[in-house]
């Protein structure tokens, strides 16, 4: 059975979806640590539209983090379709990664988000706080299933409360979680 075309957010404000978002919940992918924790991404809007991301994570207590550019797939359309593009390794970034960033759903007050693909195989639930409530959380749960994802998949990513601070935490700059996740670690 074929697949619905996902439906994403349309009209955007992108001015509004910027700063810092926690993530909540994720597929696993090769591009973060299994034991990743305290993940987050913050946005920042630059001067010519594009908008500057840097995600962090924490692995065995340091700090890991990858910075990207991200846009729209089509300027023209009101569609919430991204491109997002990365350079790895961290540590010596030279391989361009680019991917697909689609925000699925937004709730009026941009509190909370659910981030997808067209292939299904990356989902993010993001929220502006670092815990969301049951509720909301069982409602973006459904809101995926909705959008033909498997949520089984979905990994709840633990954060603490409140959250580290960049600057207070020892670096990983060999950019060991990253070789790590190659392998699947």
């Amino acid at each position: 059975m074929a697949k619905k075309e996902m439906e994403v957010v349309k009209g955007l404000d992108m001015e509004k979806y910027m700063g810092r978002w926690y993530e909540i919940a994720s597929f696993p992918s090769r591009f973060q640590p299994k034991n990743g924790v305290n993940t987050r991404a913050t946005y920042t809007l630059n001067h010519d539209g594009t908008v500057h991301v840097l995600n962090e994570t924490w692995t065995d207590g340091k700090r890991g983090s990858i910075e990207g550019t991200a846009w729209k797939a089509d300027p023209k359309s009101d569609e919430a379709k991204l491109k997002v593009r990365f350079y790895v390794p961290p540590f010596l970034p030279i391989i361009p990664v680019t991917g697909d960033y689609w925000v699925l759903y937004i709730d009026d007050d941009y509190q909370h988000a659910l981030i997808g693909q067209p292939s299904r195989r990356y989902l993010w639930m993001l929220c502006r706080q670092p815990q969301l409530d049951e509720e909301t959380y069982n409602m973006l749960v459904q809101k995926a299933k909705d959008q033909g994802y498997d949520v089984e998949k979905l990994h709840k990513t633990p954060q603490a409360n409140p959250p580290p601070e960049s600057e207070d935490a020892p670096k990983d700059t060999k950019g060991i979680w990253w070789i790590k996740s190659i392998f699947g670690k």
